[in-house]
């Protein structure tokens, strides 16, 4: 039963979230007046098509639903502008980061369950113990150095992120905080203090700022009504996002492991555990999941957006066109280096899941 959630989990996940960064895609053509020849919703062999008229885009659900894809009409594409051609190709992530806004906005409008942002003991020799947190201590605000003002904060989740922006970020950041008497103050992390990450390890952990989960634990729902919860929805994204790129960026430099690498099987396995959970986390994974697939997309790697987008970029500064013969070479370099990270995805999962 667990391997039919997974597998049921993982292919709506992959359809939902591919073929709604291909209607950015085709959205954008439309506007910018590009035909779009076909939108196709999986891959191979159609089982459903319909195009109401010869001239119009041919509408196909295929056989593999691990994807889907969006045909231009090549000629009236190369024949635009080059920001509609940039406007076009960026349109797919972009569709990846809104998609990923309306699912938290919706999570947080009907009353997630959440952990509070009270925080337990810190180890006698961690940062956040030197910097003055106690048991109990419960964080109301964050702010970081460049800021002159506190965020307001709600939940373990919502600090989290805070904490792993400013950590990844390796910037100073402050903490109100409502302490166990009922006092407020505020408690400042400086830059200098700030521990340089970890491999392998929880960078918040290491820090020493821990949720308080002693029984019973005080689990709420977080409810928010629509003016408050599609902005708190682009501040989480825009957060997760910055997250996720230093994180990327720290697989070159060491700070962070080649391990976090997640392929298919991992994606399945945490589509059907979230499902069985409850529609709430699955909707919470699948943003997720899209916010990963908006960063991946723009990697300036051929056959991704990234890459379409670099080479625009270099039309803009040369006001020259890259040769087919570089394309080709990049394209060749771009096909290897996808398919590394594939493998090396696949072997972290299988590892992660089989060998653990």
């Amino acid at each position: 039963m667990n391997a039919l959630w997974s597998l049921l989990g993982f292919f709506f996940a992959i359809a939902s979230l591919v073929s709604f960064h291909e209607f950015g895609h085709y959205l954008a053509a439309k506007i910018c007046g590009v035909r779009v020849l076909k939108f196709s919703v999986g891959f191979g062999k159609p089982l459903w098509s319909y195009q109401s008229s010869p001239d119009s885009t041919e509408w196909t659900i295929s056989r593999i639903p691990l994807g889907g894809y969006v045909k231009m009409d090549e000629t009236t594409f190369k024949s635009k502008k080059l920001w509609q051609r940039s406007f076009i190709v960026a349109a797919g992530p972009l569709a990846n980061f809104l998609l990923a806004i309306i699912l938290l906005a919706i999570l947080f409008l009907s009353g997630v369950k959440q952990l509070p942002s009270k925080l337990s003991e810190p180890p006698v020799d961690s940062v956040a113990f030197a910097a003055g947190i106690y048991a109990g201590d419960t964080v109301t605000g964050w702010k970081s150095d460049s800021a002159d003002l506190f965020r307001p904060i709600v939940s373990w989740n919502q600090l989290r992120w805070k904490l792993m922006d400013s950590l990844t970020a390796k910037k100073g950041f402050s903490l109100e905080v409502r302490t166990a008497n009922g006092d407020t103050q505020v408690i400042v992390f400086k830059e200098k203090n700030i521990p340089n990450p970890v491999p392998n390890q929880d960078p918040i952990s290491h820090l020493g700022i821990k949720p308080d989960i002693n029984e019973p634990i005080a689990w709420f729902n977080l409810e928010i009504n629509p003016l408050e919860a599609i902005p708190l929805a682009i501040e989480r994204v825009w957060d997760i996002s910055k997250v996720s790129v230093r994180m990327l960026l720290g697989m070159f430099t060491g700070e962070s492991s080649i391990k976090q690498i997640g392929g298919p099987l991992s994606i399945a396995d945490m589509a059907g555990k979230t499902a069985q959970v409850g529609w709430q986390s699955y909707l919470g994974f699948l943003a997720l999941i899209s916010i990963s697939l908006g960063i991946l997309n723009l990697v300036p790697l051929p056959m991704l957006d990234g890459g379409q987008l670099l080479y625009d970029a270099w039309e803009l500064i040369t006001g020259k066109k890259i040769s087919p013969s570089w394309q080709e070479l990049f394209q060749k370099v771009g096909v290897a280096g996808l398919m590394l990270l594939t493998m090396l995805a696949l072997f972290n999962d299988i590892s992660r899941l089989f060998l653990r």
